[in-house]
């Protein structure tokens, strides 16, 4: 089977998702063919998956344009929108000249629609694959506009033209679709390693994929805690250690800590209850898709919700007392990633 993956690039919550997958699918297709294309790099992408695959440089689809990890842009997303539409016929025929060029058996998409609209042209089969997908997040920040009906409606058609889209769990409800298959959590299990921090508590600062810099030089100091920050912060608190200095991927890196400070967002959220890591998160600035995420997080992990002033101050001591005095729960069992390669795997040797 070669199976062409689209990934996109609006953080790394996507690659989160699709990269179990396909190491999933590549255990029970020891002769399947992956190429993927995505605007993270191949570096970050072969962090993620184990599977080989060829690497396609580019992105089909830019989510939305960010001001930083909590809040878009609606001036901008809505200029890049209406310019990416100004000729959608045009892009979908480009699209299904280049994907009949690779001659693929199965596309899937986590979570761009344009490759779903060149499959249908060039009558390929395709998927998706998200907890989330763009026509809905599209229709929930621009319905009321006079220009946006028409780039909805294409945005629709391209997704339900697609033979199926696997909607994980949690997972936006999708119900305009109409070809949503509903499956369990995804999740990348680490294993847990000493940090070295000779009793004291980690605590990892990860916003996800979006330039997001917080000002921890300034916080202040909590006895016994040092402060997992990343390099290109240039953090000089005390007690802050740049994570990649670690040498640890972030399965293995999220398991190892006592503690993890993010925004709502699926690979995170996921990963962090998988491993058993409590969570204190900020809410993103009117993103529909968090309220699923934040109650599946409520019921499955402990987490703690923080305001935007204690990320600035560093007035966090309270918050990751109490989120560590909180009981523990059982594990879920992050069984998304077989149940969708399942499905990709009946879908591809179907076709080929």
């Amino acid at each position: 089977m070669h199976l062409f993956v689209d990934i996109s690039s609006h953080g790394f919550g996507h690659l989160a998702i699709t990269a179990p997958v396909l190491d999933a699918l590549a255990d029970s297709e020891p002769n399947l063919r992956l190429t993927l294309r995505s605007g993270l790099s191949e570096a970050k992408l072969r962090e993620r998956i184990r599977a080989p695959f060829e690497c396609m440089r580019g992105s089909s689809d830019f989510g939305y344009v960010m001001i930083d990890a909590t809040r878009i842009d609606r001036t901008a997303s809505a200029v890049a929108y209406r310019a990416a539409h100004a000729d959608w016929a045009g892009r979908v025929r480009t699209e299904a000249k280049l994907l009949s060029g690779l001659h693929p058996d199965l596309i899937l998409t986590n979570v761009s629609y344009l490759p779903l609209a060149g499959a249908a042209l060039a009558g390929i089969p395709a998927m998706s694959l998200c907890s989330l997908n763009w026509a809905d997040l599209f229709d929930h920040f621009f319905a009321d506009e006079d220009w946006a009906a028409p780039i909805h409606a294409q945005m629709l058609s391209a997704y339900r033209a697609a033979r199926s889209f696997l909607r994980v769990t949690p997972g936006m409800p999708m119900t305009r679709l109409g070809n949503t298959r509903p499956i369990g959590p995804i999740a990348a299990l680490g294993q847990q390693h000493d940090l070295g921090l000779g009793g004291d508590k980690a605590v990892l600062v990860a916003m996800g994929g979006i330039a997001h810099h917080l000002p921890a030089d300034r916080w202040p100091r909590l006895p016994g805690v040092r402060w997992l920050v990343a390099t290109d912060w240039q953090c000089e608190h005390p007690d802050a250690i740049a994570f990649e200095s670690l040498g640890l991927g972030f399965a293995d890196l999220l398991r190892s800590v006592d503690a993890v400070i993010t925004k709502p967002g699926y690979g995170t959220f996921t990963e962090a209850a998988c491993n058993g890591t409590p969570v204190l998160y900020q809410r993103r600035e009117d993103w529909p898709e968090q309220d699923c995420l934040i109650a599946w997080l409520e019921q499955n992990g402990r987490c703690g919700e923080i305001g935007e002033e204690d990320l600035r101050c560093g007035t966090l001591g309270e918050a990751l007392a109490r989120l560590w005095q909180s009981p523990r729960c059982p594990l879920p069992v992050p069984d998304g990633a077989r149940q969708a390669a399942d499905w990709i795997r009946t879908a591809g040797n179907r076709a080929s």
